[in-house]
């Protein structure tokens, strides 16, 4: 059995890969350096066509710009949306950083549509906020360029959600303090992948070019480092493995989500 283990793990190493985790890097700009980035148009276009499709009822779910014939639904985080609005009135604010185009907006409006108010912010790069705003709010679902300027239009928000986006940003123990400033009610990240070691390390991700055309660099951090910035003022109502995973190094990397409380909430 050790003997198959370490064959599995050789393989895992070793085999030629086109897409995928590689490398690691001792500054972002380094790894930057060897990225084609993901502020494209090209990948900006296709997922508004994919998303537009979604949103007029011609396709059922996208994905990073790619069509699935059926919605891959994350229970945990549907239930804690769910229950968010019960305990506000049947009412629903969610500032969603880094959302794309509105993809889990649209992936559980089945549901969101029965409450009583949805309020879904998107936050994310300039250029599909633009094109969210133009072509794609509507319905409770909008588009700002900053926590300042959803709060100011749409006032306080209950629960910030962050799906897999922390790997994606330069600095993001510096995005996580400023974000905590809002003291937010419920914080939820959402399904991202954290280093099968106990630091913080920096990668190359080269997507599968089914979605699109892209690489760029890429945070693996230290699950329980990021946890710990926010057990001052929060608590952990739950956290699970997704079920997702890949592997680097030989090694399998986990997909992980935990949703937090804000403590001065918990009798609420």
């Amino acid at each position: 059995m050790f003997l198959k283990k370490l064959l599995f793990k050789l393989i895992r190493r070793y085999k030629p890969r086109s897409y995928g985790w590689f490398n690691s890097y001792s500054t972002w700009q380094e790894a930057q350096n060897q990225c084609s980035g993901y502020n494209s148009d090209a990948i900006l276009k296709k997922v508004k066509t994919s998303t537009l499709k979604v949103k007029s009822g011609e396709a059922v779910f996208e994905r990073d710009g790619v069509i699935y014939d059926q919605i891959y639904y994350s229970w945990p985080l549907l239930s804690q949306l769910l229950l968010a609005a019960s305990q506000n009135n049947g009412q629903l604010s969610v500032i969603d950083f880094g959302g794309s185009l509105g993809t889990t907006f649209f992936q559980n409006r089945v549901y969101l549509q029965q409450l009583k108010k949805v309020q879904w912010s998107v936050l994310e790069q300039g250029n599909f906020v633009t094109t969210g705003q133009s072509e794609i709010a509507g319905n409770g679902l909008d588009f700002f360029y900053t926590v300042e300027e959803a709060i100011q239009n749409k006032g306080e928000h209950q629960v910030l959600l962050l799906s897999c986006v922390l790997p994606y940003i330069e600095k993001p123990y510096e995005l996580l303090d400023y974000l905590l400033k809002f003291s937010f009610e419920y914080i939820i990240l959402e399904s991202t992948y954290y280093n099968y070691q106990p630091y913080d390390r920096i990668c190359i991700q080269k997507v599968d070019p089914v979605a699109y055309d892209a690489s760029y660099p890429c945070w693996l951090l230290d699950y329980e480092k990021v946890k710990t910035i926010f057990l001052n003022d929060y608590t952990v109502l739950t956290e699970y493995e997704t079920g997702i995973h890949f592997y680097l190094d030989g090694e399998r990397v986990e997909y992980k989500s935990v949703i937090f409380k804000r403590k001065d909430s918990l009798q609420n």
